[in-house]
């Protein structure tokens, strides 16, 4: 009723979002990628969302925060350049489709003492660095579980889907997020023409911004042998990601879309209904159907050509289901790392405790997001020559 009283309530404006920013940080950022992204951004949320109030106010804290964090973070890399000299060596990148494994495999890597995954609260409140003295125990960390629980309570079917924590590793479209370059914002709200930007985007200049991320929070002191970082997006930039980081090592998972298609289009329904109620399932599943077609084909394509077959690895789903351990002692293997006894029991107490189903059933199908099993053979196809040649 405010509205076609031709009131704008929480209304999403980027030179409003980026003064606040800079009033927060005492820092104003000049990356044209960050603010491009930021402008295609809420062109997106203002004329294809149709986001309810409460969603408008929830997707303009949401970005707000993003340009503060990344003013922040800014400002410390810009008065302390010394951080550009942060070594990252051989980064550990899981891959794959989503929805096929890649978020327990990443909570369970971490828990080995060798490897550093961003967390959830570092990636939403980042600055500043954390510190070994306060990085189990902080008031962003009870900030940001808050945060999350009310996202269970209002999503109620969010949390069988999905394992998240205020402290659980976080993927990279969290880092990427703060670029407002990130398939995070995708899974917020239906954004089609912001999916055309950015799935043409220069993602080698993403991925440059994600490792000064890297430099800026090991800048605290914490730092392993080498990262641990996830995301399924990168199946359409692998060739920006060897550029970047050259001696990276990718784990690649792999699922049958069938199963892959249906869950993640339910993942994000689910998300979306949380700032819309106009979600269409139909709608997500068939932008599902499509995006995650065209990822894995660049992913294909750039594999095949880039021929770093010995910084890869492959770990199927179904695999992984049977014996989880087993396909972790695979990976060790293949890279030649070595898994202490104590960092074995610890994954083996997570297994325990998040068993499958923990939270309820996720139940998911082709037929509920309008999607044929003949539409989705054809649309994959090379994928399923891959994953059963011959």
């Amino acid at each position: 009723m405010v509205r076609r009283c031709g009131l704008k309530p929480f209304a999403l404006e980027p030179e409003r979002i980026l003064e606040k920013a800079q009033r927060a940080s005492g820092f104003a950022v000049e990356d044209p990628m960050f603010r491009e992204g930021l402008e295609r951004l809420v062109h997106g949320l203002e004329t294809h969302a149709r986001l309810t109030t409460f969603g408008r106010l929830a997707a303009r804290g949401t970005v707000q925060r993003s340009a503060d964090s990344r003013s922040k973070v800014e400002r410390t890399l810009t008065e302390h350049p010394e951080i550009a000299n942060e070594s990252i060596r051989a980064p550990v990148f899981i891959v794959g489709m989503p929805r096929s494994g890649t978020t327990i495999l990443h909570a369970l890597l971490h828990l080995d003492r060798n490897h550093r995954a961003p967390l959830s609260w570092e990636c939403l409140l980042p600055a500043p660095a954390p510190r070994p003295e306060d990085h189990d125990d902080n008031d962003r960390i009870e900030t940001v579980r808050k945060e999350f629980d009310q996202i269970f309570r209002l999503v109620p079917d969010f949390r069988r889907k999905h394992y998240m924590t205020a402290d659980s590793p976080q993927e990279c479209v969290g880092i990427t997020a703060l670029n407002f370059a990130s398939f995070q914002y995708l899974a917020m709200a239906y954004l089609p023409e912001y999916h055309d930007w950015f799935a043409k985007a220069d993602q080698v200049q993403n991925l440059r911004w994600h490792r000064r991320f890297l430099q800026f929070l090991q800048s605290g002191g914490i730092r392993t042998r080498r990262w641990l970082l996830k995301s399924p997006v990168h199946l359409l930039r692998l060739r920006a990601l060897f550029e970047v980081y050259p001696d990276a090592r990718v784990i690649v998972t792999h699922r049958h879309p069938a199963s892959v298609v249906p869950s993640v289009a339910s993942l994000i329904s689910s998300m979306r209904s949380f700032y819309s109620d106009d979600e269409d399932t139909l709608r997500t599943g068939r932008e599902q159907l499509l995006i995650w077609a065209d990822y894995f084909a660049r992913f294909l394509r750039d594999r095949r050509e880039l021929d770093r077959e010995d910084q890869m690895i492959d770990v199927f789903f179904d695999d992984f289901v049977k014996n989880q351990m087993a396909v972790v002692d695979s990976i060790y293997s293949r890279f030649g790392w070595k898994l202490r006894p104590e960092d074995r029991a610890r994954m083996e107490t997570l297994l325990q405790r998040e068993q499958r189903g923990k939270h309820g059933v996720h139940q998911y199908s082709l037929d509920q997001i309008g999607v044929t099993r003949p539409e989705l053979d054809d649309k994959y196809a090379h994928y399923l020559d891959f994953l059963e040649p011959g």
